[in-house]
């Protein structure tokens, strides 16, 4: 019989997105141990007791924490949510130079507990941190990426699926660059099946996606998160879910191509800036960057994407 290896994942911040990210790594069984630490010991408490009363209706997996940071310990996986939120009349620059301030007090303290551990970035605008936060570790590349653009690309999927009536899991299209507003879809390898998206047809035989409903769904898409924030204040159900997934492909070693945001290196003539594009997630983290095909407009909005996050990113380093 084949025992399990312990997994221990462990995510900081016990706000609306820690803990839909820790209640989802439960319900998934992503790791055999979930820790949730926040520096507000009766939030981070509260949360975890009513995550364990849960448990009896799950796998193995259990559930501690508290805002003891000695608690993250020997982590496999961290995954980062804590930060300030954006705040009405706020730009996102502000946002950062909050958002970096508390980033460069958290992760040595968490990377001397945890080593060897994966770090995955949620705490927005996670691009620009992921950068910031490669600069001032000594973590291997690939140890350090964001959840970059997974959320968004299922938004896009989701998005189509609805539209040509089929499952999401049958729709195969991304979204790249910025996770925020520079971030655009790979329509030229976008499928349903095997089909390319332009050609697909509803029962009539007529086109379903011409280029005007593409560019409807591209600003559906990159409007989405606010459009929920204006409803109830944030978004957390479908990042939680999302961020599970990676901290799957992490420990598991599926060697998953996922869109996740990582410092790039020579790509496409793009050096030191944290953007996503379709990578191999697996022990270790980001395995591999992939060159994926694009149009020459798809290429142009990326080196705009890269230029936009290199401008912001400059501010702090």
């Amino acid at each position: 019989m084949t025992i399990p290896r312990n997994t221990k994942l462990t995510v900081v911040g016990a706000g609306s997105v820690g803990t839909a990210l820790a209640y989802a790594a439960l319900i998934r069984g992503s790791a055999r141990e979930v820790v949730l630490y926040d520096i507000a010991t009766a939030k981070a408490e509260a949360e975890v007791l009513d995550l364990a009363h849960g448990t009896p209706f799950v796998g193995s997996s259990s559930i501690t924490g508290g805002s003891d940071i000695g608690l993250t310990a020997g982590s496999d996986v961290v995954v980062i949510t804590a930060g300030a939120k954006q705040e009405p009349g706020q730009t996102r620059l502000e946002l950062a130079g909050v958002n970096v301030g508390i980033m460069s007090k958290m992760l040595p303290a968490l990377i001397e507990l945890s080593p060897h551990a994966v770090y995955i970035l949620v705490t927005n605008p996670c691009d620009v941190l992921t950068a910031v936060a490669e600069r001032i570790t000594d973590l291997p590349p690939g140890r350090i990426f964001s959840s970059g653009t997974v959320l968004d690309s299922a938004r896009l999927r989701w998005l189509v699926a609805e539209a040509a009536g089929v499952a999401p899991q049958s729709v195969h299209a991304l979204i790249v660059g910025e996770h925020g507003d520079t971030e655009f879809p790979l329509w030229s390898a976008a499928t349903i099946g095997q089909t390319p998206l332009p050609e697909w047809t509803d029962s009539s035989g007529a086109l379903l996606f011409p280029r005007e409903r593409l560019e409807t769904l591209t600003h559906d898409v990159v409007h989405a998160a606010y459009k929920v924030i204006a409803g109830k204040g944030a978004t957390n159900y479908a990042i939680g879910l999302s961020g599970a997934r990676i901290v799957e492909a992490v420990l598991r070693d599926e060697r998953a191509v996922l869109p996740v945001s990582s410092v790039l290196h020579g790509y496409r003539g793009i050096d030191g800036v944290a953007l996503s594009v379709p990578s191999i997630v697996g022990a270790g983290g980001v395995q591999r960057v992939l060159d994926t095909p694009m149009d020459d407009r798809e290429a142009e909005q990326l080196q705009h994407s890269a230029q936009t996050l290199a401008d912001s990113i400059a501010l702090f380093t």
